[in-house]
């Protein structure tokens, strides 16, 4: 079985953070390096944060956006190679990005035609 190609999408909650201390963010660091390193394989992309300028594009008008209203914010992507959803998840599940506070992470194969 060969693998399939998920995104995924890193939602936030909105509002202020508290920043770490540097070695808090030294810590931080080294435990996403070894995780990346574990999952190199899967990981295909890590993609980025997002602006949080963008627009919503419609037949009939292309409108300022992404809008703020929402609870939870799109904050970045991320492509990953998994034989099945539950295997990205596993990928996911593992990733110290999963421990920060209000965070999320949407999975989705990319379907090839």
């Amino acid at each position: 079985m060969s693998n399939k190609t998920f995104l995924c999408v890193v939602r936030s909650e909105a509002g202020e953070c508290e920043k770490p201390s540097p070695s808090d963010m030294e810590k931080a660091f080294a435990m996403f390096q070894a995780w990346q390193e574990k999952f190199a394989d899967n990981i295909l992309d890590m993609g980025g944060k997002l602006s949080s300028e963008g627009a919503v594009v419609r037949q009939e008008s292309i409108v300022d956006g992404p809008f703020v209203e929402l609870k939870e914010i799109i904050g970045g992507y991320m492509m990953l190679s998994a034989a099945t959803l539950e295997d990205a998840a596993v990928v996911i599940k593992e990733s110290p990005m999963v421990n920060n506070k209000g965070s999320s992470f949407e999975i989705r194969e990319i379907c090839k035609p």
